[in-house]
């Protein structure tokens, strides 16, 4: 419950900087509270007028129904005034809520990112949020006029008759017992809803993220059954949270028609009954059922929006456990990496995911500018982490790497990261169009500069043939490009950049040979004077390197350029004959 408190405290502190909507919300609710509790008073007022038969004063009754009206247009205002600065406060939150969130995932290290689920983080910045929209917008209205509403009834029955007042007093905790009752065992339903909703996000982006894959191996009825169990998991749980959300409104409303019952058994026997015939009037009677009737009213709308508020709460949860993992570290205050020369150092770099399993162990490399490296070994043996290295994605265990002189961890990993030039095997395209996902390193490159770029990468020529040429969209991550049209196409947007350093991981894998060779010999007139790195599973991409750097268990076992390393016989000598064996 404490849990459930701080995390509702801390959801409504996003309201702090639209104090004027929540003023002008809180004042239209009082306004419309206040509507609600003198118009069943002028309604008894005006039955009084006319309850003796032959003595209707037409007077009173025609002044009190022209008051009835105005307080009614007001109550209609009043409403809408509310309605309008409720959305209007709840939106505004929820997009500065979503604003956070996504800055926050951007500052995330990769090791969170790469060890969750992409479907689940999803699902928080999208689903969990909206749960929080519909949460805050019905009960922040509902709650607050609710209980206010509560209030002033209760003061005016005390005031119309003390007798009446205790009658719906003492039956007010069964009503509010049945609502805590379902409630607390509603709300761990509630929070495994959440969770199984945010699984099943995760397991849906997956599957269709390899949807090819899937179809390829035959694996649609096994994703079936696995989304089927999954969805059978959210249904159950969903199943008793709204089990138990629907039980409420029935109950209490059972309970509160036992409380209108009661008010009316009470005020007749008081009208029939007590000494003085005029202690209650029948118009003050009229008066307290329509208070009992409205009275309780605000029992089911509180306990109606008990189900939202309940999943908002879990929700909320969910988003801020996500804003408070750890950032990367600041490094506001390191220096700027300026004239980078493309000379590196690793010295005794030592690197773990896990503190018990290590990966690499003292690696020492010198890289001189202008230097093309490769890297090759078998899978797992620290080719890719030491690029992560290199980028600071990760930092070292121990060790140190140098860039230009400095050690990357005093200079800010923006400034060392606009010097590297990135093509990955997965390549990345949004939507938008060819000429947007070029220019993404460099959003003011002239239209020159972007043809030379796709030149220099050899997909000027199968862009030339769209019909809107550098103007045509592409879908969602470039799924109407082929393959190897999309990776030509992040190779133009960091030939486009001119960095001083270059990584290439696998980033002609997906490329006919012919093309390759091509990209090849750009790749060499581009980079001249620039140093690079290419990780390569493909030796024969990797012939006319500096330097060929061969990893295993996280160490360079060998070293040197393709003829020396031949000639050694050693593990690149075995590498290369495995793979050119048959040839």
């Amino acid at each position: 419950m404490k849990k459930n408190k701080s995390t509702l405290f801390r959801l409504v502190s996003y309201t702090r900087p639209y104090a004027p909507l929540l003023i002008i919300s809180l004042i239209s609710a009082m306004v419309s509270v206040a509507v609600s509790i003198l118009v069943p008073l002028m309604t008894g007022y005006a039955i009084d007028c006319m309850a003796e038969a032959g003595k209707v004063d037409f007077d009173k009754v025609f002044d009190y129904i022209c008051i009835l009206i105005a307080m009614i247009a007001i109550g209609s205002v009043s409403q809408w005034t509310l309605s309008a600065s409720t959305n209007a406060l709840t939106f505004k939150t929820v997009r500065n809520i979503r604003n956070q969130l996504f800055e926050h995932i951007n500052k995330l290290p990769l090791k969170f990112i790469d060890n969750q689920q992409q479907g689940d983080i999803i699902a928080r910045i999208s689903s969990d949020i909206d749960q929080v929209s519909e949460g805050l917008l019905q009960g922040f209205t509902q709650l607050f006029s609710g209980v206010m509403t509560i209030i002033a009834t209760i003061a005016m029955l005390f005031y119309i008759n003390w007798i009446i007042a205790l009658t719906v007093l003492v039956l007010t905790p069964l009503s509010l017992f049945v609502a805590s009752f379902i409630t607390k065992r509603s709300h761990s339903t509630f929070a495994e809803q959440a969770v199984k909703r945010g699984e099943i996000s995760g397991y849906v982006e997956e599957i269709f993220a390899g949807h090819r894959l899937v179809q390829a191996f035959c694996r649609e009825d096994e994703c079936q059954k696995d989304f089927v169990k999954k969805n059978d998991e959210l249904y159950k749980c969903g199943f008793k949270s709204q089990f138990y959300g629907a039980l409420i409104n029935p109950c209490t409303r059972f309970v509160n028609n036992l409380v209108y019952a009661s008010v009316g058994v009470v005020g007749a026997l008081i009208c029939l009954w007590a000494e003085s015939p005029q202690s209650l009037e029948v118009g003050n009677l009229t008066t307290c059922l329509m208070y009992a009737n409205q009275y309780t009213k605000p029992f089911n709308e509180i306990t109606g929006v008990i189900t939202e508020i309940q999943s908002a709460v879990a929700a909320s949860r969910r988003i801020f456990a996500l804003l408070d993992e750890p950032t990367e570290e600041s490094d506001s205050d390191n220096e700027q990496l300026e004239d980078c020369d493309g000379t590196l150092l690793l010295d005794g770099v030592c690197f773990r995911y896990v503190p018990d399993r290590p990966l690499i162990e003292n690696l020492n490399l010198a890289v001189k500018k202008g230097q093309k490296i490769a890297i090759v070994g078998p899978t797992g043996c620290g080719k890719t982490t030491l690029i992560n290295l290199l980028m600071r994605f990760y930092d070292v265990t121990d060790g140190s790497i140098t860039v230009s002189g400095k050690d990357v961890r005093s200079i800010t990993r923006a400034s060392l990261r606009d010097n590297f030039g990135m093509v990955l095997q997965e390549s990345w395209l949004f939507e938008g169009t060819i000429r947007e996902n070029i220019a993404y390193g460099k959003a003011d490159a002239s239209e020159e500069e972007i043809i030379q770029a796709s030149k220099l990468a050899n997909a000027h020529d199968f862009i030339d043939k769209f019909p809107d040429k550098y103007d045509t969209m592409l879908t969602e991550n470039g799924d109407n490009l082929s393959q190897g049209q999309k990776q030509l196409l992040c190779i133009a947007r960091i030939m486009l950049t001119h960095p001083p350093m270059l990584i290439l991981d696998e980033a002609t894998s997906s490329i006919d040979t012919r093309t390759e060779m091509k990209i090849q010999q750009a790749f060499y007139t581009i980079m001249q004077g620039r140093t690079s790195f290419v990780v390569a599973h493909r030796l024969s991409t990797i012939r006319e390197c500096d330097v060929i750097l061969v990893m295993k268990d996280g160490n360079i076992v060998e070293q040197g350029n393709h003829e020396e390393l031949l000639a050694s016989r050693g593990f690149y000598y075995q590498l290369y004959n495995s793979q050119f064996q048959n040839s």
